[in-house]
Protein backbone atom coordinates (compact mmCIF):
# COMPACT_ATOMS: atom_id res chain seq x y z
CA UNK A 1 0.00 0.00 0.00
CA UNK A 2 0.70 3.21 -0.90
CA UNK A 3 2.54 4.53 2.31
CA UNK A 4 2.72 8.65 2.37
CA UNK A 5 5.08 10.72 4.59
CA UNK A 6 3.38 12.52 7.23
CA UNK A 7 4.85 16.08 7.36
CA UNK A 8 4.58 18.36 10.24
CA UNK A 9 3.68 21.99 10.46
CA UNK A 10 4.59 24.87 9.13
CA UNK A 11 6.14 27.95 10.79
CA UNK A 12 3.77 29.74 12.48
CA UNK A 13 3.63 32.42 10.44
CA UNK A 14 2.22 30.57 7.72
CA UNK A 15 -0.26 28.90 10.19
CA UNK A 16 -1.85 32.22 11.02
CA UNK A 17 -5.87 32.01 12.01
CA UNK A 18 -7.79 34.72 9.89
CA UNK A 19 -10.18 36.27 11.55
CA UNK A 20 -13.38 36.49 9.43
CA UNK A 21 -14.98 33.19 9.19
CA UNK A 22 -19.08 31.90 8.07
CA UNK A 23 -20.55 30.75 11.06
CA UNK A 24 -21.91 27.37 10.99
CA UNK A 25 -24.85 26.96 9.74
CA UNK A 26 -27.81 27.51 11.93
CA UNK A 27 -29.52 24.60 13.91
CA UNK A 28 -32.16 23.71 12.27
CA UNK A 29 -36.25 23.46 14.03
CA UNK A 30 -35.72 20.09 15.24
CA UNK A 31 -32.59 18.53 16.38
CA UNK A 32 -31.80 15.12 14.26
CA UNK A 33 -31.99 13.21 17.90
CA UNK A 34 -36.32 14.00 17.52
CA UNK A 35 -36.41 13.89 14.03
CA UNK A 36 -34.94 10.86 13.17
CA UNK A 37 -35.32 8.77 16.38
CA UNK A 38 -35.13 4.85 14.91
CA UNK A 39 -31.21 6.26 14.40
CA UNK A 40 -30.18 4.86 17.79
CA UNK A 41 -33.05 2.64 18.71
CA UNK A 42 -31.31 -0.28 20.74
CA UNK A 43 -28.28 1.23 20.18
CA UNK A 44 -26.74 4.30 21.96
CA UNK A 45 -24.73 6.47 20.30
CA UNK A 46 -21.85 5.33 21.70
CA UNK A 47 -21.98 1.62 19.80
CA UNK A 48 -21.44 4.44 16.95
CA UNK A 49 -17.85 5.80 18.11
CA UNK A 50 -16.39 7.41 14.98
CA UNK A 51 -13.07 7.07 16.95
CA UNK A 52 -13.81 3.13 17.48
CA UNK A 53 -11.66 0.91 15.86
CA UNK A 54 -12.46 -3.02 14.61
CA UNK A 55 -11.65 -5.68 16.92
CA UNK A 56 -8.51 -6.88 16.22
CA UNK A 57 -9.52 -10.61 15.46
CA UNK A 58 -12.57 -9.56 13.30
CA UNK A 59 -12.14 -11.48 10.03
CA UNK A 60 -15.35 -9.47 8.26
CA UNK A 61 -12.98 -7.36 6.27
CA UNK A 62 -11.10 -11.30 5.15
CA UNK A 63 -14.44 -12.95 4.72
CA UNK A 64 -15.39 -10.19 2.53
CA UNK A 65 -12.34 -9.67 -0.03
CA UNK A 66 -12.09 -13.68 -0.18
CA UNK A 67 -15.57 -13.80 -1.25
CA UNK A 68 -15.45 -10.99 -3.99
CA UNK A 69 -12.04 -12.60 -5.22
CA UNK A 70 -13.16 -15.84 -5.98
CA UNK A 71 -12.70 -17.82 -9.19
CA UNK A 72 -10.20 -14.84 -10.11
CA UNK A 73 -6.46 -15.16 -10.40
CA UNK A 74 -4.98 -12.14 -9.74
CA UNK A 75 -6.16 -11.92 -6.07
CA UNK A 76 -5.59 -15.83 -5.71
CA UNK A 77 -1.68 -15.70 -7.14
CA UNK A 78 -1.31 -12.79 -4.74
CA UNK A 79 -2.93 -14.44 -1.54
CA UNK A 80 -1.68 -17.82 -2.43
CA UNK A 81 -3.02 -20.14 0.46
CA UNK A 82 -6.78 -20.80 0.22
CA UNK A 83 -9.41 -20.24 3.15
CA UNK A 84 -12.60 -20.94 1.19
CA UNK A 85 -14.63 -24.46 0.39
CA UNK A 86 -17.36 -23.63 -2.18
CA UNK A 87 -19.99 -25.74 -3.85
CA UNK A 88 -20.33 -25.43 -7.09
CA UNK A 89 -21.88 -26.35 -10.60
CA UNK A 90 -20.18 -26.50 -14.10
CA UNK A 91 -23.16 -26.23 -16.81
CA UNK A 92 -23.74 -28.56 -19.65
CA UNK A 93 -21.35 -28.09 -22.78
CA UNK A 94 -18.52 -26.50 -21.19
CA UNK A 95 -15.49 -26.70 -22.72
CA UNK A 96 -12.37 -27.92 -21.59
CA UNK A 97 -9.32 -28.94 -22.79
CA UNK A 98 -6.48 -32.07 -21.83
CA UNK A 99 -2.86 -32.26 -23.17
CA UNK A 100 -1.90 -35.38 -22.98
CA UNK A 101 1.21 -37.82 -24.28
CA UNK A 102 -1.49 -40.27 -25.05
CA UNK A 103 -3.50 -41.30 -27.88
CA UNK A 104 -6.61 -42.07 -26.24
CA UNK A 105 -9.22 -40.08 -23.78
CA UNK A 106 -8.66 -41.16 -20.27
CA UNK A 107 -11.02 -43.49 -18.33
CA UNK A 108 -11.52 -42.80 -15.23
CA UNK A 109 -9.49 -39.66 -13.51
CA UNK A 110 -8.23 -36.98 -14.75
CA UNK A 111 -7.50 -33.44 -15.16
CA UNK A 112 -8.78 -30.61 -17.72
CA UNK A 113 -7.47 -27.10 -18.33
CA UNK A 114 -9.81 -24.30 -18.95
CA UNK A 115 -7.57 -22.68 -22.02
CA UNK A 116 -5.76 -25.28 -24.70
CA UNK A 117 -2.30 -23.26 -23.59
CA UNK A 118 -2.11 -24.48 -20.40
CA UNK A 119 -3.12 -27.86 -21.22
CA UNK A 120 0.22 -27.90 -23.32
CA UNK A 121 2.46 -27.76 -20.33
CA UNK A 122 1.27 -31.42 -19.72
CA UNK A 123 2.77 -32.32 -23.46
CA UNK A 124 5.50 -29.91 -23.65
CA UNK A 125 8.48 -32.13 -24.50
CA UNK A 126 6.38 -34.54 -26.77
CA UNK A 127 5.67 -31.13 -28.37
CA UNK A 128 9.23 -30.16 -29.24
CA UNK A 129 11.38 -33.21 -29.16
CA UNK A 130 8.62 -36.84 -29.41
CA UNK A 131 9.23 -39.30 -29.96
CA UNK A 132 5.42 -39.90 -28.43
CA UNK A 133 2.43 -37.26 -29.66
CA UNK A 134 1.25 -34.45 -27.93
CA UNK A 135 -2.44 -34.31 -28.16
CA UNK A 136 -4.71 -32.38 -27.43
CA UNK A 137 -8.15 -33.18 -26.59
CA UNK A 138 -10.95 -30.73 -26.92
CA UNK A 139 -13.90 -31.84 -24.65
CA UNK A 140 -17.52 -30.90 -23.86
CA UNK A 141 -19.42 -31.95 -20.84
CA UNK A 142 -21.90 -33.81 -21.41
CA UNK A 143 -24.43 -32.85 -18.24
CA UNK A 144 -24.05 -30.43 -15.10
CA UNK A 145 -21.32 -31.53 -13.23
CA UNK A 146 -21.26 -30.79 -8.94
CA UNK A 147 -18.12 -29.47 -8.15
CA UNK A 148 -16.04 -28.58 -5.35
CA UNK A 149 -14.32 -25.25 -5.74
CA UNK A 150 -10.54 -24.86 -2.86
CA UNK A 151 -9.81 -20.99 -3.60
CA UNK A 152 -6.22 -19.80 -3.25
CA UNK A 153 -3.48 -21.05 -5.58
CA UNK A 154 -5.19 -24.63 -4.77
CA UNK A 155 -3.04 -26.37 -7.93
CA UNK A 156 0.21 -24.97 -7.02
CA UNK A 157 2.07 -28.32 -5.87
CA UNK A 158 4.50 -26.64 -2.63
CA UNK A 159 4.29 -27.26 0.78
CA UNK A 160 3.81 -24.30 2.25
CA UNK A 161 -0.37 -23.58 2.16
CA UNK A 162 -1.83 -23.76 -0.97
CA UNK A 163 -2.84 -27.59 -0.36
CA UNK A 164 -3.61 -27.30 2.95
CA UNK A 165 -7.88 -27.40 2.91
CA UNK A 166 -7.27 -30.45 -0.18
CA UNK A 167 -5.05 -32.20 2.22
CA UNK A 168 -7.54 -31.72 5.58
CA UNK A 169 -10.44 -33.30 3.45
CA UNK A 170 -8.19 -36.02 2.38
CA UNK A 171 -6.81 -37.01 5.49
CA UNK A 172 -9.30 -36.10 8.07
CA UNK A 173 -7.08 -34.28 10.06
CA UNK A 174 -4.92 -31.26 10.15
CA UNK A 175 -1.75 -32.43 7.93
CA UNK A 176 0.92 -33.60 10.52
CA UNK A 177 4.97 -31.15 9.25
CA UNK A 178 5.46 -32.07 6.06
CA UNK A 179 3.09 -35.25 6.11
CA UNK A 180 3.77 -36.08 2.54
CA UNK A 181 5.51 -35.40 -0.71
CA UNK A 182 3.20 -32.51 -2.25
CA UNK A 183 4.19 -33.58 -5.82
CA UNK A 184 4.27 -37.07 -5.66
CA UNK A 185 1.13 -37.23 -3.25
CA UNK A 186 -0.74 -35.90 -6.15
CA UNK A 187 -2.37 -38.59 -7.98
CA UNK A 188 -3.45 -39.68 -4.09
CA UNK A 189 -4.80 -36.35 -3.40
CA UNK A 190 -6.81 -36.19 -6.13
CA UNK A 191 -8.09 -39.49 -6.00
CA UNK A 192 -8.96 -38.84 -1.93
CA UNK A 193 -10.91 -36.31 -3.09
CA UNK A 194 -13.06 -38.23 -5.28
CA UNK A 195 -13.94 -41.00 -3.21
CA UNK A 196 -14.71 -38.67 -0.33
CA UNK A 197 -16.69 -36.81 -2.92
CA UNK A 198 -18.68 -40.38 -3.87
CA UNK A 199 -21.35 -39.87 -0.66
CA UNK A 200 -22.28 -36.43 -2.12
CA UNK A 201 -22.30 -37.11 -5.95
CA UNK A 202 -19.69 -35.01 -6.76
CA UNK A 203 -17.75 -35.28 -10.07
CA UNK A 204 -14.86 -32.78 -10.11
CA UNK A 205 -12.86 -30.74 -8.04
CA UNK A 206 -11.85 -26.53 -8.96
CA UNK A 207 -8.07 -25.46 -8.45
CA UNK A 208 -6.59 -22.51 -9.98
CA UNK A 209 -2.57 -23.18 -11.08
CA UNK A 210 -1.39 -20.58 -14.01
CA UNK A 211 -4.93 -20.72 -15.22
CA UNK A 212 -7.95 -23.07 -13.71
CA UNK A 213 -8.11 -26.62 -13.50
CA UNK A 214 -10.90 -29.47 -13.07
CA UNK A 215 -10.03 -33.05 -11.68
CA UNK A 216 -12.56 -35.03 -13.42
CA UNK A 217 -13.05 -38.13 -11.08
CA UNK A 218 -14.40 -40.03 -13.76
CA UNK A 219 -14.39 -38.46 -17.28
CA UNK A 220 -16.61 -41.00 -19.48
CA UNK A 221 -19.57 -40.14 -16.97
CA UNK A 222 -19.17 -36.31 -18.01
CA UNK A 223 -16.85 -35.82 -20.67
CA UNK A 224 -17.24 -36.85 -24.34
CA UNK A 225 -14.49 -35.37 -27.32
CA UNK A 226 -15.04 -32.48 -29.55
CA UNK A 227 -11.99 -32.80 -31.16
CA UNK A 228 -8.15 -34.47 -30.60
CA UNK A 229 -4.95 -33.14 -32.40
CA UNK A 230 -1.46 -34.48 -32.77
CA UNK A 231 0.12 -30.66 -32.23
CA UNK A 232 3.90 -32.81 -32.33
CA UNK A 233 6.20 -30.57 -34.53
CA UNK A 234 7.98 -31.91 -37.57
CA UNK A 235 11.04 -31.81 -38.23
CA UNK A 236 13.79 -30.02 -35.99
CA UNK A 237 12.15 -29.60 -32.52
CA UNK A 238 13.43 -26.98 -29.42
CA UNK A 239 13.44 -23.37 -31.02
CA UNK A 240 13.85 -20.88 -28.64
CA UNK A 241 10.96 -19.11 -29.53
CA UNK A 242 8.69 -22.25 -29.80
CA UNK A 243 9.65 -23.18 -25.99
CA UNK A 244 9.22 -19.82 -24.69
CA UNK A 245 5.64 -19.60 -26.38
CA UNK A 246 4.51 -22.58 -23.83
CA UNK A 247 5.26 -21.40 -20.36
CA UNK A 248 4.18 -17.94 -20.89
CA UNK A 249 1.23 -18.03 -22.80
CA UNK A 250 -0.13 -20.38 -19.88
CA UNK A 251 0.19 -17.85 -17.47
CA UNK A 252 -1.10 -15.43 -20.07
CA UNK A 253 -4.07 -17.24 -20.60
CA UNK A 254 -4.39 -17.49 -16.71
CA UNK A 255 -4.59 -13.64 -16.93
CA UNK A 256 -7.65 -13.45 -19.01
CA UNK A 257 -9.91 -14.41 -15.38
CA UNK A 258 -7.63 -11.85 -13.33
CA UNK A 259 -10.68 -9.92 -12.03
CA UNK A 260 -13.87 -9.82 -11.65
CA UNK A 261 -16.17 -11.43 -12.46
CA UNK A 262 -13.55 -14.04 -13.04
CA UNK A 263 -13.53 -17.52 -14.57
CA UNK A 264 -17.86 -17.89 -15.16
CA UNK A 265 -17.73 -21.45 -16.51
CA UNK A 266 -17.98 -21.98 -12.60
CA UNK A 267 -21.41 -21.48 -11.03
CA UNK A 268 -20.39 -20.96 -7.45
CA UNK A 269 -23.09 -21.63 -4.44
CA UNK A 270 -22.47 -19.11 -2.03
CA UNK A 271 -25.27 -19.92 0.60
CA UNK A 272 -22.87 -23.37 0.82
CA UNK A 273 -19.33 -21.94 1.66
CA UNK A 274 -17.50 -22.57 4.31
CA UNK A 275 -14.39 -20.15 5.18
CA UNK A 276 -11.73 -21.03 7.59
CA UNK A 277 -12.29 -17.42 8.33
CA UNK A 278 -15.43 -17.99 9.84
CA UNK A 279 -14.93 -17.26 13.76
CA UNK A 280 -18.01 -19.01 15.07
CA UNK A 281 -16.67 -22.15 12.71
CA UNK A 282 -13.10 -22.29 13.59
CA UNK A 283 -11.89 -20.43 16.54
CA UNK A 284 -9.23 -21.83 16.59
CA UNK A 285 -7.27 -20.01 14.03
CA UNK A 286 -7.47 -16.82 15.79
CA UNK A 287 -5.06 -16.75 18.16
CA UNK A 288 -2.50 -18.40 15.48
CA UNK A 289 -3.39 -15.47 13.02
CA UNK A 290 -3.03 -12.51 15.72
CA UNK A 291 0.20 -10.32 14.63
CA UNK A 292 0.31 -12.08 11.53
CA UNK A 293 0.50 -10.77 7.67
CA UNK A 294 -2.51 -11.95 5.54
CA UNK A 295 0.28 -13.94 3.47
CA UNK A 296 0.76 -15.85 6.32
CA UNK A 297 -2.04 -17.51 7.11
CA UNK A 298 -2.37 -21.31 6.80
CA UNK A 299 -6.08 -23.29 7.38
CA UNK A 300 -3.71 -26.15 8.24
CA UNK A 301 -3.48 -24.69 11.46
CA UNK A 302 -6.97 -24.83 12.34
CA UNK A 303 -7.61 -27.64 15.04
CA UNK A 304 -8.84 -31.36 14.76
CA UNK A 305 -12.28 -30.06 17.07
CA UNK A 306 -12.98 -27.19 14.80
CA UNK A 307 -12.02 -29.23 11.74
CA UNK A 308 -14.29 -31.98 11.88
CA UNK A 309 -17.00 -29.09 12.60
CA UNK A 310 -16.07 -27.08 8.89
CA UNK A 311 -16.47 -30.62 7.57
CA UNK A 312 -19.87 -31.15 8.74
CA UNK A 313 -21.00 -27.93 7.57
CA UNK A 314 -19.48 -28.66 4.27
CA UNK A 315 -21.10 -32.25 4.22
CA UNK A 316 -24.31 -31.02 5.13
CA UNK A 317 -24.22 -28.64 2.31
CA UNK A 318 -23.51 -31.11 -0.31
CA UNK A 319 -25.20 -32.73 0.55
CA UNK A 320 -28.50 -30.18 0.78
CA UNK A 321 -29.24 -30.63 4.63
CA UNK A 322 -29.22 -26.99 5.11
CA UNK A 323 -32.50 -25.29 3.32
CA UNK A 324 -33.40 -23.07 1.53
CA UNK A 325 -31.20 -19.96 1.02
CA UNK A 326 -32.55 -16.52 0.93
CA UNK A 327 -31.90 -15.83 -2.98
CA UNK A 328 -29.81 -13.12 -2.12
CA UNK A 329 -26.89 -11.94 -4.67
CA UNK A 330 -24.29 -11.90 -2.36
CA UNK A 331 -21.24 -11.43 -5.31
CA UNK A 332 -23.50 -8.56 -6.24
CA UNK A 333 -23.69 -7.16 -3.25
CA UNK A 334 -20.19 -7.08 -1.85
CA UNK A 335 -19.45 -6.01 -5.81
CA UNK A 336 -21.12 -3.09 -5.26
CA UNK A 337 -19.86 -1.92 -2.60
CA UNK A 338 -16.43 -2.24 -3.80
CA UNK A 339 -16.93 -0.31 -6.97
CA UNK A 340 -18.92 2.78 -4.63
CA UNK A 341 -15.78 2.92 -2.76
CA UNK A 342 -12.55 1.39 -4.42
CA UNK A 343 -12.22 4.15 -7.24
CA UNK A 344 -12.84 7.23 -4.90
CA UNK A 345 -10.17 6.06 -2.11
CA UNK A 346 -7.68 5.34 -4.54
CA UNK A 347 -8.19 9.06 -6.02
CA UNK A 348 -7.97 10.31 -2.73
CA UNK A 349 -4.72 8.44 -1.75
CA UNK A 350 -3.30 9.88 -5.09
CA UNK A 351 -4.41 13.28 -4.35
CA UNK A 352 -2.88 13.25 -0.53
CA UNK A 353 0.46 11.35 -2.14
CA UNK A 354 2.83 14.02 -1.59
CA UNK A 355 3.18 16.43 1.22
CA UNK A 356 3.57 20.28 0.51
CA UNK A 357 3.65 23.58 2.47
CA UNK A 358 2.62 25.54 -0.55
CA UNK A 359 -0.58 27.18 0.71
CA UNK A 360 -2.85 27.23 -2.66
CA UNK A 361 -1.55 23.57 -3.13
CA UNK A 362 -1.98 22.66 0.48
CA UNK A 363 -5.99 24.32 -0.16
CA UNK A 364 -6.53 22.91 -3.56
CA UNK A 365 -5.85 19.32 -2.34
CA UNK A 366 -8.09 19.62 0.37
CA UNK A 367 -10.97 21.28 -1.48
CA UNK A 368 -10.29 18.11 -3.94
CA UNK A 369 -10.13 15.47 -1.21
CA UNK A 370 -13.18 17.16 0.44
CA UNK A 371 -15.04 17.13 -2.13
CA UNK A 372 -14.86 13.23 -2.73
CA UNK A 373 -15.62 12.75 0.77
CA UNK A 374 -18.96 14.28 0.19
CA UNK A 375 -19.99 12.59 -2.69
CA UNK A 376 -19.50 9.10 -0.70
CA UNK A 377 -21.15 10.80 1.91
CA UNK A 378 -24.18 12.78 0.07
CA UNK A 379 -26.91 9.91 -0.51
CA UNK A 380 -26.57 9.59 3.50
CA UNK A 381 -26.60 13.84 4.67
CA UNK A 382 -29.42 14.43 6.41
CA UNK A 383 -29.97 18.02 6.11
CA UNK A 384 -30.51 18.13 10.04
CA UNK A 385 -27.57 17.03 11.19
CA UNK A 386 -24.71 19.35 11.55
CA UNK A 387 -22.02 20.07 14.56
CA UNK A 388 -23.87 21.38 17.69
CA UNK A 389 -20.48 22.82 19.35
CA UNK A 390 -18.80 24.96 16.57
CA UNK A 391 -15.80 25.26 18.85
CA UNK A 392 -15.39 21.26 20.07
CA UNK A 393 -13.84 19.84 17.06
CA UNK A 394 -14.02 16.56 19.29
CA UNK A 395 -17.41 16.72 19.06
CA UNK A 396 -18.85 14.14 16.52
CA UNK A 397 -22.35 12.76 17.92
CA UNK A 398 -24.20 15.06 15.19
CA UNK A 399 -22.34 12.74 12.64
CA UNK A 400 -23.95 9.65 14.00
CA UNK A 401 -27.19 9.43 11.79
CA UNK A 402 -24.84 10.33 8.52
CA UNK A 403 -22.33 7.18 9.79
CA UNK A 404 -25.06 4.72 10.88
CA UNK A 405 -27.09 5.19 7.62
CA UNK A 406 -24.26 5.05 5.38
CA UNK A 407 -22.96 1.84 6.81
CA UNK A 408 -26.25 0.02 7.19
CA UNK A 409 -27.97 0.96 3.38
CA UNK A 410 -26.76 -2.30 2.01
CA UNK A 411 -27.88 -4.36 5.36
CA UNK A 412 -30.33 -2.93 7.49
CA UNK A 413 -33.49 -4.89 5.22
CA UNK A 414 -31.80 -8.34 5.48
CA UNK A 415 -31.73 -7.98 9.53
CA UNK A 416 -35.37 -9.26 9.30
CA UNK A 417 -34.51 -11.69 6.80
CA UNK A 418 -31.70 -13.85 9.13
CA UNK A 419 -34.06 -16.50 9.87
CA UNK A 420 -34.07 -17.20 5.76
CA UNK A 421 -30.51 -17.26 5.62
CA UNK A 422 -28.25 -20.44 5.34
CA UNK A 423 -24.89 -20.13 7.99
CA UNK A 424 -22.91 -19.59 5.50
CA UNK A 425 -24.91 -16.74 4.14
CA UNK A 426 -25.21 -15.36 7.74
CA UNK A 427 -21.41 -15.10 8.00
CA UNK A 428 -21.21 -13.09 4.30
CA UNK A 429 -23.42 -11.00 5.79
CA UNK A 430 -21.62 -10.13 8.86
CA UNK A 431 -18.64 -9.57 6.66
CA UNK A 432 -20.60 -7.10 4.43
CA UNK A 433 -22.06 -5.22 7.69
CA UNK A 434 -18.75 -5.08 9.06
CA UNK A 435 -16.72 -3.71 6.15
CA UNK A 436 -19.27 -1.14 5.37
CA UNK A 437 -19.67 -0.11 8.79
CA UNK A 438 -15.47 0.30 9.19
CA UNK A 439 -15.34 1.92 5.92
CA UNK A 440 -18.19 4.86 6.45
CA UNK A 441 -16.67 5.28 10.06
CA UNK A 442 -13.96 6.26 8.56
CA UNK A 443 -14.86 8.03 5.41
CA UNK A 444 -17.52 10.27 7.77
CA UNK A 445 -15.16 10.97 10.61
CA UNK A 446 -12.67 12.52 7.73
CA UNK A 447 -15.52 14.25 6.23
CA UNK A 448 -16.33 15.71 9.55
CA UNK A 449 -13.39 16.78 10.47
CA UNK A 450 -12.64 18.67 7.13
CA UNK A 451 -16.08 20.40 8.00
CA UNK A 452 -14.17 21.29 11.32
CA UNK A 453 -12.10 23.13 8.91
CA UNK A 454 -13.79 25.08 7.00
CA UNK A 455 -13.05 23.92 3.39
CA UNK A 456 -16.60 21.77 2.83
CA UNK A 457 -18.63 23.32 0.01
CA UNK A 458 -22.25 23.07 2.16
CA UNK A 459 -21.65 23.25 5.30
CA UNK A 460 -19.01 25.80 7.69
CA UNK A 461 -17.28 26.99 4.43
CA UNK A 462 -14.96 29.86 5.75
CA UNK A 463 -13.38 32.64 4.06
CA UNK A 464 -10.00 32.50 5.12
CA UNK A 465 -8.43 29.56 6.35
CA UNK A 466 -5.45 28.62 8.59
CA UNK A 467 -2.72 26.91 6.68
CA UNK A 468 -1.05 25.18 9.45
CA UNK A 469 -4.55 23.33 10.66
CA UNK A 470 -4.91 22.02 6.66
CA UNK A 471 -1.54 20.21 6.34
CA UNK A 472 -2.22 18.91 9.42
CA UNK A 473 -5.92 17.40 8.55
CA UNK A 474 -3.87 16.09 5.33
CA UNK A 475 -1.73 14.13 7.74
CA UNK A 476 -4.79 12.69 9.62
CA UNK A 477 -6.52 11.86 6.34
CA UNK A 478 -3.27 10.27 4.93
CA UNK A 479 -3.32 8.16 8.53
CA UNK A 480 -7.17 7.40 8.45
CA UNK A 481 -7.10 6.36 4.67
CA UNK A 482 -3.71 4.45 4.57
CA UNK A 483 -4.98 2.38 7.66
CA UNK A 484 -8.50 2.04 6.21
CA UNK A 485 -7.06 0.49 2.77
CA UNK A 486 -4.40 -1.61 4.38
CA UNK A 487 -7.22 -3.17 6.79
CA UNK A 488 -9.70 -3.29 3.93
CA UNK A 489 -6.98 -5.10 1.20
CA UNK A 490 -8.98 -5.21 -1.91
CA UNK A 491 -6.89 -6.92 -4.78
CA UNK A 492 -8.42 -3.97 -7.34
CA UNK A 493 -5.32 -1.38 -5.95
CA UNK A 494 -2.95 -3.98 -6.74
CA UNK A 495 -1.79 -2.91 -10.15
CA UNK A 496 1.38 -1.90 -11.97
CA UNK A 497 1.99 1.86 -12.21
CA UNK A 498 3.22 2.98 -14.32
CA UNK A 499 0.80 1.20 -16.70
CA UNK A 500 2.42 -1.45 -18.78
CA UNK A 501 2.89 -0.55 -22.46
CA UNK A 502 1.04 -2.56 -25.17
CA UNK A 503 3.78 -5.34 -25.94
CA UNK A 504 3.67 -5.86 -21.79
CA UNK A 505 0.78 -7.62 -19.41
CA UNK A 506 0.88 -7.03 -15.69
CA UNK A 507 1.96 -9.87 -14.04
CA UNK A 508 2.57 -11.60 -10.71
CA UNK A 509 4.69 -13.88 -9.94
CA UNK A 510 3.11 -17.55 -10.60
CA UNK A 511 3.86 -20.99 -9.50
CA UNK A 512 5.60 -23.44 -10.73
CA UNK A 513 6.97 -20.18 -12.75
CA UNK A 514 8.22 -17.79 -11.19
CA UNK A 515 10.74 -15.17 -13.22
CA UNK A 516 13.79 -17.09 -13.42
CA UNK A 517 12.30 -20.06 -12.43
CA UNK A 518 11.09 -20.69 -15.78
CA UNK A 519 13.69 -23.12 -16.50
CA UNK A 520 14.58 -24.84 -13.22
CA UNK A 521 11.12 -26.45 -11.90
CA UNK A 522 10.29 -27.24 -8.30
CA UNK A 523 12.30 -30.52 -7.55
CA UNK A 524 10.85 -33.67 -7.48
CA UNK A 525 11.84 -34.44 -3.78
CA UNK A 526 11.52 -31.31 -1.93
CA UNK A 527 13.59 -32.94 0.81
CA UNK A 528 16.21 -34.44 -1.82
CA UNK A 529 20.16 -33.98 -2.23
CA UNK A 530 19.80 -30.41 -1.72
CA UNK A 531 18.29 -30.67 1.56
CA UNK A 532 16.29 -27.72 1.37
CA UNK A 533 13.08 -28.81 3.40
CA UNK A 534 15.07 -31.10 5.98
CA UNK A 535 13.68 -30.57 9.15
CA UNK A 536 10.78 -28.23 7.68
CA UNK A 537 7.70 -27.97 9.86
CA UNK A 538 5.15 -25.47 8.04
CA UNK A 539 3.52 -24.95 11.38
CA UNK A 540 6.44 -23.17 13.27
CA UNK A 541 8.76 -22.11 10.23
CA UNK A 542 9.21 -18.24 9.96
CA UNK A 543 8.88 -16.03 7.33
CA UNK A 544 12.35 -15.91 7.14
CA UNK A 545 13.34 -19.87 6.81
CA UNK A 546 10.84 -19.98 4.17
CA UNK A 547 12.22 -17.33 2.23
CA UNK A 548 15.49 -19.23 2.57
CA UNK A 549 13.50 -22.19 1.34
CA UNK A 550 12.56 -20.68 -1.51
CA UNK A 551 15.63 -18.72 -2.69
CA UNK A 552 16.79 -22.06 -4.63
CA UNK A 553 13.37 -23.18 -5.65
CA UNK A 554 11.55 -20.60 -7.33
CA UNK A 555 14.07 -17.37 -7.81
CA UNK A 556 16.60 -15.65 -6.56
CA UNK A 557 14.50 -12.88 -4.93
CA UNK A 558 12.59 -15.14 -2.67
CA UNK A 559 10.03 -12.41 -1.46
CA UNK A 560 8.73 -11.52 -4.47
CA UNK A 561 7.53 -15.34 -4.73
CA UNK A 562 6.26 -15.12 -0.83
CA UNK A 563 4.83 -11.83 -1.41
CA UNK A 564 3.85 -11.62 -5.02
CA UNK A 565 4.32 -7.79 -6.39
CA UNK A 566 2.44 -6.83 -9.99
CA UNK A 567 5.71 -5.91 -12.45
CA UNK A 568 5.32 -5.55 -16.58
CA UNK A 569 6.70 -8.41 -18.47
CA UNK A 570 7.09 -8.36 -22.28
CA UNK A 571 4.19 -10.28 -23.77
CA UNK A 572 5.99 -11.01 -27.32
CA UNK A 573 8.52 -13.20 -28.12
CA UNK A 574 11.10 -12.61 -26.39
CA UNK A 575 9.65 -13.03 -23.25
CA UNK A 576 11.55 -11.74 -20.38
CA UNK A 577 9.66 -12.28 -16.94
Amino acid sequence: MLRAPLIGLVASGLAQALANQVPFLTAPIHGWQDEYPDILDGEGSHEWRLNALPNPNATDHLVFETVHSLLQHWPNTRMRNGHNIVPGVIPTGTIFYHGTSLSELPQGLEWVATSPEHSYTFCQDELFEGPHECRLFTLATTRAIKVVYFDGNGAALIPFGTLDAQDLIVQGQPPPPLGQDVIRDEWKRAHGLCDWGKDFDVDGFVRMGVSFEVIICDFPSVIRVVSSMNLTLPGPHGSGYSRSFVPFESVHAGSWENHFPGDIRVHLDLARLVSFYDIQLAPSLTAIRAGQERWDHRAGNISSEDFLALKSRLEKSLAGSLGRSSGIDWMALIHIIVVRFADRFELMRYLLRSPTTDPDEVIDVANKTQTQLRIMLNPYLYLSAVPTDPSNKTALDWTVPIYKLCATTHTSFMESELNLMTESEQLIFRAVRGVTRETCRVVTKMWATGVYAGIDEKLNKKESLDIAEIIELRNIWVRELNRLMAWLDWNVWVKCNPVCDPEEICYLPTLPISGKSASRPFPKDPRGPRGILNNFDPRSTTLEDLSEMARNIVKHEPDEWIRPQPKCVRRVYPYDW
